[in-house]
């Protein structure tokens, strides 16, 4: 596990080779550019950030974006989130967790579960509650969340930024950190309402931690806030993880028949690419049907080759191009002004610059 609050630009772990094997499919899918090299099962690079495979087994990863690299994609699709073997004695307190921050279809969902005593704690850990990542299953995820409802008695919340909410917001606000706070701030708020005796709330760290802090209503700030780095490796930030994943899934699978298509893909990448290329076709001037993109997507503009996001120029109604993928690269595509204002902006750059 990562847990230095710096940004690392190295980063080695020692791998099995399926797990290599895995990886390097994950990259070619994903548009890293491949190559061989003395040593090395393959190596790879996108975006100054270099990954070499070597074959005694050991992975290195270097450059600006190796933290990125490791909690997007090394720890949720190969590796799972190292959790330390010694733990602080437990003391009650709330957990909170996010879901969708990384897809591109969804909406944003934010959980906070409160686990009030250590007979709670260990039957979480009884059913098997980790980090939302290292659990592949759609299915399974649904089943734990059910019984983890049950477990708490309640104590819990949900908030849920369907896209359309998010990108009104994302225009008021302008930082996805600070809207990231505003849900968590929320769903802390609602646990509070059915939990008043709630003594504390432990959320990941994501940026500056007054964000959330200054998010909180009266209630919010009565308790102690702490924020940290891989806080899913908490048991009660691990059961809002879950939470928040099954009802991103939920959600998620709703908003497919509202796209007209039967499933929608999530994360990023070349199938997400080519889905979100089949919605955008119905919007096109060929087409009278209405367009659906905004309702189930977060959606970021750029000007054809000027690689900054832009608000919409409502001067023309097929102004506009939408890039559907920070890992497999762009396409573009023509979609009605009606969608095509509000964005992830700061977000997107960050991975497609």
């Amino acid at each position: 596990m990562m847990n230095s609050e710096k940004k690392t630009t190295n980063f080695v772990k020692k791998l099995e080779s399926e797990q290599l094997l895995k990886l390097q499919e994950i990259l070619q899918e994903s548009g890293w550019k491949m190559a061989d090299a003395p040593y090395c099962f393959y190596k790879a690079e996108k975006e100054k950030t270099n990954v070499a495979a070597y074959t005694s087994g050991k992975l290195v990863v270097q450059g600006k974006g190796t933290a990125d690299f490791v909690e997007f994609i090394l720890e949720p699709y190969i590796t799972g989130v190292d959790f330390p073997a010694e733990q602080e004695p437990f003391t009650p307190h709330a957990g909170i967790d996010e879901s969708g921050k990384g897809d591109f279809f969804g909406p944003l969902v934010v959980s906070c579960v409160y686990v009030e005593n250590e007979s709670v704690a260990a039957e979480l850990a009884a059913l098997g509650v980790r980090d939302s990542k290292q659990i592949k299953s759609d299915k399974k995820i649904a089943e734990i969340a059910q019984k983890i409802t049950g477990i708490v008695g309640g104590n819990f919340a949900v908030v849920v930024i369907g896209p359309e909410a998010y990108n009104r917001a994302y225009a008021k606000i302008g930082s996805l950190n600070r809207l990231l706070a505003w849900g968590h701030a929320r769903a802390l708020e609602n646990l509070l309402e059915k939990a008043p005796q709630c003594p504390a709330a432990l959320a990941d760290k994501f940026g500056d931690e007054h964000l959330i802090r200054n998010a909180l209503l009266e209630k919010g700030r009565k308790i102690r806030l702490d924020q940290q780095t891989k806080a899913e490796s908490d048991i009660a930030v691990a059961a809002a993880s879950i939470l928040a994943r099954a009802e991103f899934v939920r959600r998620l699978h709703a908003l497919a028949a509202v796209a007209g298509v039967d499933v929608l893909p999530k994360g990023a990448g070349s199938t997400v690419d080519e889905v979100a290329a089949r919605i955008a076709m119905i919007c096109s001037p060929e087409y009278s049907i209405p367009c659906s993109l905004a309702a189930v997507e977060i959606i970021f503009f750029k000007f054809p080759g000027s690689g900054k996001c832009s608000a919409a120029n409502s001067s023309s109604r097929w102004e506009h191009t939408v890039s559907a993928s920070y890992r497999a690269g762009r396409y573009t595509t023509w979609i009605p002004a009606s969608v095509s204002r509000t964005s992830r902006c700061a977000s997107v750059n960050r991975r497609i610059a």
